[in-house]
Parts: structure tokens; sequence; C-alpha cells
């Protein structure tokens, strides 16, 4: 039984059922024609699949029926045929938003097959992205992204469900590892804008002369190398999210920038003049005091209000007792599962040492910690001498001097340094902190 339906408006009664003879050929397709505009437009309440037309029509004008097909039906393809070879028609009815534009001769059915083929390609790539999208958003419900029944914790899913109800800005603050991106993620795939694009940037991770580039975009020839006209990250997540990661590394003269982006909706790239309208979510995260840091002018206080919005906070891994074997039986679940492994538990001992454990690391270290103990463990137990651990235990920083958070932050990038023969970049994966914090450290003498 046929299933797409495609729609032939041609003026000439033999040439149209030229097409639909040779585009009946397959099975799938239900060819209708018509000879004018207005059938056409009676008919467009059964909303074909796609609509070929004739540019001279009797009553109107091709471009014309296109904009009355646009306007009632946004999101059906359009292919335009025409006697016509002039240039500027066919680059004008493309800029409108055609889909395709074919000149009639002897080669135009066969172009015709292969245009509706990517076509409905295409159509068939975005209808399993929102699948996949529809999906994602399952996937990303609360209690399968934040695995635990700690009453901390039951605050945090509170928060993201008022998060999800607006379009407010959201703040998220926490120690490395405490799943900042996941609670980002989980928000935007539940709220109205799941459909559209999530795009996140660690403002880490990108060197400093390259962040105005990559947030906001350039033009060509806007720097040595720009080869060509780039869109920003805030284009990417236009109607979508935005996620900036680690928001207080941003460069005082560039908050400014971001700053006016935020109050006035809108972006113009790097050596350009267009203005690009934004509609985009922003969620932002540190896993810094912003308010300590506005105090020393590392951050700007305007800028500082305007993004902080709704605050999470998300504790850290040793405030949330039991969560800690309840992760665990989740990791190893997880880990035999897609290693094709039979059951394995973990023993009193080995909970003993856990729940002991300061996890500075935070739930990425337990993750690293319970897979490395699969591996090692024998007899389908996990016992105290398979858990790894490479940092402190909750005695070593409770029972000796009282520190601040500082100053036992900086003890624990000692210790990961020291490990790995103060190598920067390994201490800065492991703990998932930037490169230029540890270095910023070192310059300040804390490490010393």
């Amino acid at each position: 039984m046929a299933d797409y339906s495609i729609y032939i408006v041609e003026e000439d009664p033999w040439y149209g059922e030229i097409l639909a003879y040779h585009l009946g050929l397959n099975p799938d397709y239900k060819i209708t024609r018509f000879e004018t505009g207005k059938e056409c437009l009676s008919k467009m309440h059964l909303r074909p699949d796609l609509v070929t037309i004739d540019f001279s029509l009797p009553d109107m004008q091709g471009d014309e029926l296109f904009k009355k097909i646009r306007e009632s039906n946004p999101q059906i393809p359009v292919i335009i045929i025409s006697a016509q070879e002039e240039i500027n028609v066919a680059v004008n009815l493309l800029k409108m938003g055609v889909n395709d534009y074919l000149i009639k001769d002897e080669a135009t059915k066969d172009l015709l097959w292969n245009s509706i083929a990517r076509i409905r390609e295409t159509q068939s790539l975005k209808k399993e992205v929102a699948y996949l999208r529809e999906e994602l958003g399952q996937k990303f419900s609360f209690q399968n992204t934040l695995i635990g029944q700690s009453e901390s914790l039951k605050k945090v899913f509170t928060m993201m469900g008022k998060a999800i109800k607006t379009n407010i800005n959201i703040s998220i603050t926490g120690e490395t590892g405490t799943g900042k991106e996941v609670v980002a993620k989980a928000i935007h795939y539940n709220s109205d804008r799941k459909k559209k694009d999530f795009v996140a940037v660690n403002m880490t991770a990108i060197p400093k002369e390259l962040v105005e580039s990559e947030l906001f975009g350039h033009e060509k020839g806007a720097f040595t190398g720009a080869m060509g006209r780039k869109a920003g990250k805030f284009e990417e997540a236009n109607g979508g999210t935005i996620f900036l990661d680690e928001i207080a590394e941003i460069d005082l003269n560039l908050q400014s920038k971001l700053l006016r982006v935020l109050q006035e909706r809108e972006v113009i790239r790097v050596g350009g003049n267009e203005v690009v309208k934004l509609d985009v979510r922003l969620i932002v995260a540190t896993h810094k005091n912003l308010a300590e840091e506005v105090k020393k002018g590392n951050f700007r206080e305007d800028l500082y209000f305007r993004i902080m919005g709704l605050p999470i906070d998300l504790p850290p891994l040793r405030e949330r007792g039991e969560d800690i074997l309840i992760l665990s039986k989740y990791f190893i679940e997880s880990f035999i599962k897609e290693n094709r492994l039979g059951p394995i538990h973990l023993s009193q001992g080995a909970k003993d040492k856990l729940l002991n454990h300061y996890f500075p690391g935070n739930v990425r270290e337990l993750k690293t910690i319970i897979d490395l103990a699969v591996v090692m463990c024998d007899n389908n137990e996990i016992k105290a001498d398979d858990i790894t651990l490479t940092s402190l235990k909750k005695d070593d920083v409770f029972m000796g001097e009282q520190k601040t958070l500082r100053e036992y932050t900086c003890d624990i990038v000692k210790f990961y340094l020291k490990k790995n023969n103060d190598d920067v970049i390994a201490t800065s994966k492991i703990l998932d902190i930037g490169k230029s914090t540890i270095y910023k450290m070192k310059q300040a003498g804390d490490l010393e």
C-alpha cells in the first residue's frame, strides 16, 4: 500500500502524466495530479508528504503557490519544475526555502526521482533524530541520571523539578565529579526545549584566544586561519540550551561581551555586522564560589546576578551516606552487563571501606574504583583488598587540624600531582579541573 503522498501541480496534462507515471513506478508513492494552484491548495489539508510545482501555472506563479503552501504547511518539501533557466530565479526560490529547482528537459524525470529520494532520506533522518531525542528525554529522567535516595539528593530533585517548568537561568554548583553536566542535561531533556539541541561548553578546555570565536562565531577572514563563516555555540543552541561549564574561568574582558549577549538576546559574530537573534536557555556550572570570586574582582557582579537564576547545589558524595553503596551496586551491575560477567556483590568489608572514604573525585571517582574492583575480585565477591583507594580517607581529613575548603582542595591537588610525578595534565583529568586552575595554584604558592 502506497504510504508516501506526492502532489504534482503541472499545467501541461501530458507532461504531468509523464512525471506521474515515472514516479508511480515506486509502489510506495501515491501520486495526485493538479493543473492549477487553487486545486492543489484545496487539498493541502490532506497533508501530502511532498509537492512538485510547475513554475508557470495558469492561475498563479510557482513562487506564489509555494508561499501559500508554506503558510499553512511549513514542513512540507517543495520542488519547483520550470522551463526557465534563469539563474536568479532559481537562486531566489532556493533562498525562499524551496527544496530543489529543476529545469524541464529530457533528464527532468530522473532528476526528480533522485531529488525526492534525497528529500525522503532527510525526512527519515529528521524523524529518527526526533525519536532519539524523545528517547533521550526518557533516558534523562531524574531518577535514571542521579542514582540515590539520600535526603540531600531529594532536595536536588525538587529544585530540578522547578527548573523544568520555566526558562529561568540555572546555576549549578558542586565539587568536581558530582554530576553537574548530568543535571544540566536532565533539565534540558525534561523541558519544552528537549527537541532542540543541548550544547555543552567547558570553558577550561578552550584556549583563551579562541573563546570569543567559539561562543559567538566568526566571519571569514575575521582573523588568521578563519577560512570561512563559523556559527558559535550560542547559535548552535538556538531554540535549545547552552551549558557553560566552569563559568568562573571566563576572562574578565569576555565577561562583558557575554553579559551583552545575555541582555540583548542576540549575538554578532567576530568580524561581522549581522545580528543573530537568540532564543537560548542558559545553564552554568562551577566548582567555585562565584560570590567570593566577585569579591576578589575575578568575576563581574552584574554578570553574576544575570546568570544566577535558580541555584542548584550538588552535595559531595561523602555527604550522601548510603548512596555510596547504592551507586556502587549500580556501577557493578552496569560493568558486568557491558562485559557479560556473572553476578558480583560487595562484601561487608568492602562496603565499610567505601563508606569510610573521602571521595574527593565524588561519583566519577567511585565509578573508577568499582570498575577496577570488579576486574580484580575473585569468586564473585568484591573484598576490601579489591578496593583500591588512591586519595584521602575521611579520617585523614577530619581528624587532623581544621582547614578551609581551599586548603583541603590544595592538599588533594598536591596529592595527585605527587602521585603523577607533577604531571599537571594527568592531574587535571583525574580531578576534572582545568589545567589553568592548577597552574594558578602553583603560581600563588598554594601547592608548595
